[in-house]
């Protein structure tokens, strides 16, 4: 298991259990652009005018646009993947989610980056379960705009 002291973990496999209580991150930062959230609407139908409509979100308590909380979370793939690594594996799936929040809203055109930390490591067979808990911040921000419990396997 390496990990560096400011941001990336990276570990075998077979080490995997002794990466419970391990942190990684933070991540690059990566804006959300509007033309993304125009993007992510017309492939998922969510057409909310707050995300959508700059005139309509400036009236309300946002004050802006602001980014689908799903289009944030859909960024943990890129993101997570420049400071969590699991080698010598046959595959890695996504096997869900235990618990997700948005504590905060991402406004349109700021930045994000994730950090976490590995809760559980869990024996399956062929391989383990591992649930990190990835924390998204917001450039500026004071809170949190989404806390991700997954849930992930790594098989042979």
């Amino acid at each position: 298991m390496t990990s560096s002291a400011a941001t990336r973990l990276s570990v075998s496999i077979d080490e995997l259990p002794g990466a419970r209580g391990s942190t990684f991150g933070p991540s690059s930062w990566r804006e959300i652009t509007q033309s993304e959230v125009a993007d992510f609407a017309n492939l998922t139908g969510d057409h909310n005018p707050v995300h959508l409509d700059p005139v309509f979100a400036a009236k309300t308590s946002f004050g802006g646009t602001i980014v689908h909380g799903y289009l944030t979370l859909s960024l943990c793939v890129p993101l997570m993947a420049e400071v969590f690594e699991v080698t010598s594996i046959g595959v890695g799936i996504n096997y869900g989610l235990d618990r997700l929040r948005f504590p905060a809203p991402v406004p349109v055109g700021s930045r994000v980056r994730v950090v976490g930390e590995v809760l559980a490591v869990d024996e399956v067979a062929g391989g383990y379960q591992v649930m990190p808990r990835v924390t998204f911040e917001v450039e500026g921000g004071t809170k949190p705009v989404c806390v991700a419990d997954m849930v992930l396997r790594y098989y042979r």
